[in-house]
């Protein structure tokens, strides 16, 4: 049995939830995952894992032997990147991820641009709304919207993006300007599908947050694209309608009550070592960034 593919099996069935995810996930047969899961418990004489109908339930001392699991592997991961140069000089895979829109915009110029300046090193980039785990899907660095809660990652601030509340000019010819926010539960709202607080808008005056619980006909996962078409009126992320405001095909609402800027951050997982290839792109992507999300305070 190789002990560390065992390992590597029985720590992404944990993070996945099920063998058929695993097997799935490491795009290898659900026989040899589940074979190799049970050699591991043979060879230590103890369970690690309960298999029920629809997800796994793990052990005590399953619990424990994962997360020494997870020490053994990211220490050889240290040591092959130390071997192979990456501690030495900017050379490697780099592996990072951004929200889909601000990736797209933003980020992959700078990738692509940091790429001719640094020809070893690869790049793949995952342009995602989900909120990655960086250490169990092993991504070297993200872009995250919102405040960043305390944890093993490291945080730097590039940018603020602000929520803006629009609509097209042919809606609001049609159903009049709201005035204030209390003046939106007479209009259509068009909210963000899949957010249970997606009803539910907040506002500032003075300081002073009011909660409007809006009324909708229409969840969409590109409200944006809704409010051009006419549906009505919605929140969305500035980067994504600046065009749309510039060309007159959406308008801008209440600016007055807008609730603070939600910030943008670059973060990574806290290591005793930072490899080369992501100081580089660090030092390389962060004043561009900044320079493109207009962040002045850095």
């Amino acid at each position: 049995m190789d002990r560390l593919e065992a390992m590597t099996i029985l720590v992404a069935a944990v993070d996945t939830g099920s063998l058929s995810a695993a097997s799935r996930h490491l795009r290898i047969p659900l026989a040899t995952v589940s074979r190799r899961v049970s050699e591991l418990e043979a060879q230590l004489n103890v369970r690690l894992l309960h298999r029920g109908n629809r997800k796994l339930v793990v052990t005590d001392i399953g619990r424990s032997y994962v997360a020494s699991c997870r020490r053994i592997m990211e220490e050889i991961a240290e040591a092959e990147r130390a071997a192979s140069g990456e501690y030495h000089s900017p050379q490697g895979e780099l592996i990072i991820t951004a929200p889909s829109v601000l990736g797209r915009s933003h980020v992959l110029p700078i990738v692509v641009e940091f790429q001719r300046a640094f020809p070893d090193i690869r790049m793949r980039m995952q342009l995602t709304d989900r909120q990655v785990n960086l250490v169990e899907e092993h991504v070297d660095l993200a872009v995250r919207l919102g405040e960043l809660p305390d944890s093993s990652t490291i945080g730097t601030r590039v940018g603020a993006i602000k929520l803006v509340l629009c609509a097209s000019p042919a809606y609001l010819k049609k159903r009049g300007t709201p005035k204030r926010p209390a003046d939106l539960m007479a209009h259509d709202c068009v909210i963000h599908e899949g957010h249970a607080a997606s009803y539910h808008w907040q506002f500032f005056t003075g300081g002073t947050a009011q909660t409007i619980q809006v009324p909708s006909r229409l969840a969409v996962n590109l409200a944006e694209a809704a409010a051009v078409a006419g549906a009505g009126i919605a929140w969305v992320l500035s980067y994504l309608i600046d065009d749309l405001l510039k060309s007159r095909l959406l308008v801008k609402l209440l600016g007055a009550y807008e609730p603070p800027p939600i910030p943008v951050s670059l973060i990574y997982p806290s290591q005793r070592q930072v490899p080369l290839k992501l100081r580089a792109f660090l030092d390389f992507s962060i004043p561009r960034l900044r320079q493109r999300l207009g962040y002045k305070n850095a």
